[in-house]
């Protein structure tokens, strides 16, 4: 609608500026052709230039759309032809306003300049005619550019007014825009903490209270029964999607972030691994950290627990390792295990992967998978990061860290 609105204004505006030339060209004509003894000869000396302005004009401006912006080689000619003109006769100096119509807007002083020259040729031309002072013509002349120099500013007061507004409006629109996205981000921040609230709350403990309540039956059981191999795989598989819902919790919320950097909450999930699983699992972490949007620091830590999760439910690996190497303009994450392994081409469709490489490609990095059967699995990220990395970054590190495998 705005933009609609702006293209009405601009097509009136260029419909008036056409009128008024016309309008003015017209009006002089036949003020040149007011002589008693005006020959056939000397008419056509005053019409031929009048219509060869004309033409000049439509050709620029009318046909070539130089209303908003006027080409140099119209002025030029224009000028040159109104110069013909005005020594013809006098009486074609007002074609001199509307020469410089197409400038009224863009270059107001040159206007308002370029009239009040006419109105110091006008009124010269005006005292020397009869070699007498004819004050009513004169002061018609004064005032007459007065009059032109007026409007001629009061227009271009107007249009910078106009545009000023615009720009205020347009800022005022991204400034809305940047809010309601920041509001969406919130958002979407705040269900996502709501969600993990509720799996916390239902899922978690549930699955928590099952796990107790079957430990509590097996010790019932006699020790040799086959249902106390049932009541254990029972337990097991409870235990297992205990654990699954708490990683949930913390995709969903990744807590780590709310107390420290990107490098410490890797870190933290590592350590968590080794921990639960025994597997060697440490991070590495190369040059100097840089301080990220807190949305990206969270969708980076979300890859990284997607990858050490596919590398604790299906890579069986002995060994993982994370690699953060802050390298200047990006940030590069290698999390690597020397599990089973697979082919590539045949897991892409696995959801996991997907949302990693739809996460990455989010934040515009890269996402690349090496693997081969028995080798072992490494994924490579890629992210940019600021210009100027933050030097009072408290976990800014210099060199190489490593974070030992827990104990």
């Amino acid at each position: 609608m705005a933009l609609q609105q702006a293209w009405d204004r601009q097509r009136w505006k260029t419909m008036g500026q056409h009128a008024f030339f016309v309008t003015v060209l017209a009006l002089s004509v036949p003020g040149a052709l007011a002589g008693a003894n005006m020959t056939t000869g000397a008419a056509l000396s005053r019409i031929a230039p009048a219509v060869g302005l004309a033409l000049w004009y439509a050709y620029w401006i009318a046909l070539r759309g130089g209303a908003d912006r006027p080409p140099l080689p119209y002025l030029v000619g224009a000028l040159s032809g109104w110069a013909v003109m005005a020594t013809v006769d006098p009486a074609f100096l007002p074609v001199a306003v509307a020469v410089l119509s197409p400038y009224w807007l863009r270059r107001a002083w040159w206007s308002a300049g370029g009239v009040l020259v006419l109105g110091a040729a006008w009124s010269w031309q005006s005292l020397t005619t009869d070699g007498s002072v004819d004050v009513r013509a004169l002061t018609g002349c004064v005032l007459g550019t007065a009059v032109a120099v007026t409007i001629t500013c009061y227009v271009a007061t107007l249009d910078h007014e106009s545009h000023k507004r615009q720009r205020l409006l347009d800022e005022l629109t991204a400034t809305q825009a940047e809010r309601a996205a920041a509001e969406r981000q919130a958002g979407t921040l705040a269900e996502r903490q709501r969600l993990a609230r509720e799996v916390h709350d239902t899922l978690t403990q549930g699955f928590a209270s099952i796990a107790m309540l079957l430990d509590a039956a097996r010790d019932d059981l006699p020790p040799d029964s086959p249902a106390v191999r049932r009541v254990e795989h029972a337990m097991r598989t409870a235990r297992d999607n205990l654990a699954e819902s708490r990683r949930l919790v913390h995709a969903l919320r990744p807590a780590p972030l709310d107390r420290t950097h990107l490098a410490e909450a890797v870190r933290e999930l590592t350590a968590r691994l080794g921990e639960e699983t025994g597997t060697e699992a440490y991070t590495v972490v190369t040059g100097r950290p840089a301080a990220l949007p807190p949305s990206t620091e969270g969708e980076l830590l979300r890859v990284v627990q997607e990858a050490l999760t596919n590398a604790r439910r299906h890579a069986r690996a002995m060994s993982v390792s994370v690699t953060l190497s802050y390298l200047g303009d990006v940030l590069a994450i290698d999390i690597q295990d020397d599990g089973t392994g697979f082919a590539p081409a045949a897991r892409h469709t696995g959801v996991g992967l997907i949302t990693m490489r739809e996460r990455i490609a989010a934040l515009h990095g890269t996402f690349a998978v090496e693997s081969s059967p028995g080798e072992g699995t490494t994924v490579a990220v890629t992210v940019p990061l600021p210009v100027e990395p933050s030097a009072s970054d408290p976990s800014a590190v210099s060199g190489t860290e490593r974070m030992a495998p827990a104990s």
